[in-house]
């Protein structure tokens, strides 16, 4: 399953609708090809931000927060992803 698709059913189902809203944002950015890797981790930065909030106000458990963190860093901000950036 895609992080983008268990962040969405990882978050408390009252609150699914607000965030959905707010992760569009976040997912045009990291899965555009023609932004700049910089504007990546940055934004992915800022994702790694929103969790840690969703799971500060327990809109988000901490096993999922965990989980989501652990799949962003892989996604776009591990070493293999800046090597395969730079060639």
């Amino acid at each position: 399953m895609r992080t983008f698709d268990l962040i969405r059913d990882a978050v408390l189902p009252e609150f699914r609708e607000r965030v959905a809203d707010y992760l569009i944002e976040y997912e045009n950015v990291l899965r555009d090809n023609n932004v700049d890797r910089e504007s990546q981790r940055a934004t992915a930065y800022q994702l790694r931000g929103y969790l840690r909030g969703l799971n500060t106000t327990r809109v988000l458990g901490m096993a999922d927060w965990e989980e989501l963190d652990r799949r962003v860093v892989a996604s776009w901000l591990s070493p293999s992803q800046e090597d395969a950036a730079a060639e």
